[in-house]
């Protein structure tokens, strides 16, 4: 399974694996494959540098990427005092009371931390420029194309610009303003995602941006079938994410047994897409959390930033409280499909010997 993207960031296979555990991202990497670190996670810029620094040191000199969530234009914005004070109080009253409904403790004092401030630009632009301190052969953004400063920015120090796209004409923006790699996020996959499903937007996008661009079908890919398939729908690779999050390696992030319990049990049925995470729309598991804003009472989720900073106490206090049935957490309809707690390496041999099988049928099929 080898295609152009093999040879320009310098992996085995053309799969990329977008996840916010750095252990999970080294071990793609020294599978073959290219670890792309969410870093929407790191407040503090230092921080993320000690992580760069730890994947530096632990993908065996292998490439890996980072990914950003930064917005085309540039907004106003404020401190996160700032932009808590313009926070509703009736907002803030539904989450605590439906927290309480819920049987969510509060926790320890002392415990806990602050609202994720990685969706803010200024820190998404701090997280650039960490990450070119080290060795990323790739810096992809969550929310379309970074402004073209930034690509230059990536350009200028040898890396190249990955943008993910829900719709043809998103990602011929996105090529205008020099983005190298379109990924085409499909309706099927967890996170931040549009309304076409991936059988129709991987080719659509494919023709949109012609040969010279590589793009990278996403959403709904959790085996190698679906790796197959999204390479014979046009796709020169493949971006990967749920399926990493019931590996042994995410455990060493996720504290929350709860979460991964959810995760083993869940359908293909058992997501939602929803504002309620980040204000912008975003698939989640479907629990009583998520339930609870699809009530009468429940307020209009707020727009980015604000909704992640009106519900990061309770994010905070659900991963600590540990219940299956509450928590809240980005996950694509692949969910149906991970069953078990598997090592990465697992995972990646499991993609690459599901694509060869595929692909022999197809072969054998079209040699009929």
């Amino acid at each position: 399974m080898r295609t152009e993207l093999c040879e320009l960031f310098g992996i085995d296979v053309p799969i990329f694996a977008f996840t916010p555990s750095e252990h999970v991202a080294a071990a793609v990497s020294r599978a073959g494959g290219l670890g792309v670190l969410g870093a929407v996670r790191f407040n503090d810029p230092a921080e993320l540098d000690r992580t760069l620094t730890w994947l530096d040191d632990n993908t065996d000199g292998r490439p890996y990427g980072v990914d950003v969530v930064m917005p085309m234009t540039v907004p106003t914005e404020g401190t996160g005092v700032d932009l808590a004070s313009m926070i509703p109080p009736e907002h803030v009253s539904f989450v605590d009371r439906t927290l309480q409904q819920l049987g969510v403790p509060p926790l320890p004092e002392g415990e806990g931390r602050e609202g994720v401030l990685g969706w803010l630009h200024s820190v998404a632009r701090s997280h650039v420029d960490v990450a070119l301190t080290h060795r990323p052969v790739l810096i992809a953004n969550a929310l379309g194309s970074p402004p073209v400063d930034v690509i230059e920015q990536a350009h200028a120090a040898g890396v190249k610009v990955a943008a993910l796209a829900g719709a043809a004409k998103h990602a011929l923006s996105h090529v205008a303003n020099g983005v190298d790699v379109i990924v085409a996020q499909g309706y099927e996959a967890g996170g931040h995602t549009g309304e076409i499903a991936s059988m129709v937007l991987t080719p659509e996008i494919v023709d949109a941006v012609g040969p010279g661009v590589p793009v990278l079908g996403a959403g709904g890919i959790g085996t190698g079938r679906q790796v197959a398939a999204s390479l014979a729908l046009g796709a020169q690779g493949v971006w990967t994410g749920s399926v990493w999050l019931t590996t042994q390696e995410y455990q060493q992030l996720n504290t929350n047994q709860g979460m991964t319990d959810a995760f083993l049990r869940a359908t293909s049925a058992d997501t939602v897409r929803t504002r309620i995470y980040t204000g912008k729309p975003a698939r989640l598991l479907r629990t009583r959390w998520t339930q609870a804003w699809e009530t009468g009472e429940a307020p209009a989720p707020l727009p980015m930033p604000l909704q992640n900073l009106l519900v990061a106490d309770a994010h905070n206090r659900m991963n600590a409280h540990g219940d299956p049935d509450v928590i809240s957490m980005p996950v694509g309809q692949i969910v149906g499909s991970m069953n078990e707690v598997r090592p990465v390496a697992d995972v990646m041999a499991d993609l690459v010997a599901g694509f060869e099988q595929a692909a022999a049928r197809i072969g054998g099929i079209a040699g009929a």
